[in-house]
């Protein structure tokens, strides 16, 4: 019998594909079913007043998610992607029970260590997934995709459960919700969402993106577009710490009650979520850093102007805002990672991404304690704000653009130059087919190889048949090991004359 060859993109495997998207709407709503209701069950069945304390279960929540990112992550090319998926909905079963029953607050950090762990292994094994089932093309949709179904979940689960807070208490009819979430959520894993491990295999047949040398330094830090992005995303992660837990807290302060705080908090999510449906699809066809420098500035604004509104619209309007600003960072962090990594490391990288983003929700919660305890509410906010505009200004000056078309004209003007390096990166058949005078030929496959002898200073120019295909990535790779002055050319060879 012969075996049918594993084939990559949306629309070759959308059925498993809207099977994670539903699997991850789920994920999203386990989330969801607390993000209204403990704010408010701290103080009222618990007596804490003080924010810090208040605010441990989003840093219980914040390093159990971060760290099982990170194991999740070189633990699924071990033992697959789907048994991480179903590890995470069996741990997710207990933490309704013992956010009903809890009888003292170190119960409810408990619960929230354990719906953490079930986050990163069930979050994080459905973005890889789906990055494993679309190979190299529309990945910002893909995880647009992803995220508008975990989010918008996470804003609809927020507003029921204000509303059955309001009408029933905090206990326990929201927290019944997640038994009944967690039980479809497993059953749709174990019965229908197959393994992705072939789609790595197929992608990393062809891949021309180089290894990591150290993925952890290198995502963390020493790689120029990756270290922007994970630093932006533990900013981003930061400051929705702070939303989580300071937000219900502000507006109870104002005067609002359960059903409306519900419904402003409910805003945010709601827009991250389906504005992801655009932002994502947008990631695929312009320059994602202009997209991650918007969307963090966009953030920091809003934040900045939370404490000086005192109007339901108001609050309405800025959280409509932070949601759009969290939309068009959201897909693009994870289409970023994706484009910069081999296949093979792609679980690993993204792993090592999400433990330090989700750090931030630890963080987050714990600096905004810390400071609304000791200087007040407003001090808090406005710290968290500033810390996401300089995230932004750090990505707009650290991070390469990632689409730079040089124009035909302009190569012209640059000929004879010493500086300027023409590369044809095809195979050696299509460039004796016909190839630019000046242009020498490195397949794509080659280049990153070659180009270790050469100098960083000097100009390169990567040309394929039409342009921004191999020529653009090829300009990307070399972008990514430091050669700062790189372009693809506009038209290829077809278009020079």
């Amino acid at each position: 019998m012969t075996e049918v060859p594993t084939r990559l993109g949306l629309r070759a495997n959308w059925k498993q594909f809207s099977l994670l998207v539903l699997v991850n709407a789920f994920v999203g709503a386990m989330v969801g079913i607390e993000r209204t209701v403990l704010p408010m069950l701290a103080e009222a069945d618990f007596g804490i007043a003080s924010r810090t304390a208040a605010l441990s279960f989003i840093v219980a929540f914040g390093i159990s998610k971060a760290l099982s990112n990170y194991f999740v992550g070189r633990l699924a090319g071990r033992y697959g992607r789907k048994s991480m998926l179903v590890t995470g909905w069996l741990l997710a079963l207990p933490v309704p029970f013992m956010l009903i029953y809890a009888n003292a607050w170190s119960w409810v950090v408990a619960a929230n260590i354990l719906l953490g762990i079930h986050q990163g292994f069930a979050w994080s094994s459905t973005v890889v997934m789906k990055m494993d089932l679309v190979g190299d093309k529309d990945r910002g949709l893909a995880m647009g995709l992803n995220e508008f179904a975990g989010y918008l979940a996470v804003a609809a689960m927020a507003f029921l459960t204000g509303l059955l807070a309001a009408e029933y208490g905090p206990r326990p009819v929201p927290f019944e919700v997640g038994i009944v979430v967690a039980v479809i959520g497993l059953l749709l894993t174990v019965l229908w969402v197959k393994d992705t491990g072939h789609h790595v295999s197929a992608e990393s047949a062809k891949s021309v993106v180089p290894l990591l040398e150290k993925p952890f330094l290198d995502t963390t830090v020493r790689h120029r577009v990756l270290g922007s992005v994970t630093q932006a995303g533990l900013a981003n992660n930061l400051n929705d710490g702070m939303l989580w837990g300071l937000l219900p807290v502000l507006l109870a302060d104002q005067g609002f009650g359960a059903a409306s705080i519900g419904a402003i908090a409910a805003v945010y999510p709601a827009v991250w979520g389906l504005g992801q449906l655009a932002t994502g699809k947008l990631a695929d066809h312009v320059d994602r850093k202009l997209l991650l420098v918007l969307g963090m500035v966009l953030q920091g604004i809003a934040i900045l102007f939370l404490p000086y509104v005192d109007t339901q619209s108001a609050y309405i309007a800025l959280s409509a805002t932070l949601g759009l600003g969290t939309a068009l960072v959201y897909p693009t962090f994870l289409a970023v990672i994706a484009a910069h990594t081999h296949p093979t490391q792609r679980a690993e990288s993204l792993g090592i991404f999400r433990l330090w983003r989700d750090l931030g929700y630890a963080i987050g919660a714990l600096l905004t304690g810390l400071i609304a305890d000791r200087f007040g509410i407003t001090a808090s906010i406005l710290a968290i704000g500033m810390i996401t505009v300089i995230s932004g200004l750090v990505v707009w000056l650290r991070m390469p653009a990632e689409r730079k078309c040089l124009e035909q004209d302009d190569l012209k003007g640059w000929t004879g130059r010493r500086d300027v390096r023409v590369v044809d990166v095809r195979s050696p058949e299509e460039y004796a087919s016909g190839h630019l005078p000046q242009a020498i030929n490195i397949p794509i496959e080659r280049l990153a190889e070659q180009a270790r002898a050469w100098s960083k200073r000097q100009r390169i120019v990567t040309v394929c048949a039409k342009g921004g295909g191999r020529s653009a990535q090829a300009a990307q790779l070399l972008r990514d090991v430091g050669f700062g002055r790189t372009w693809w050319l506009c038209g290829g060879t077809l278009g020079w004359s």
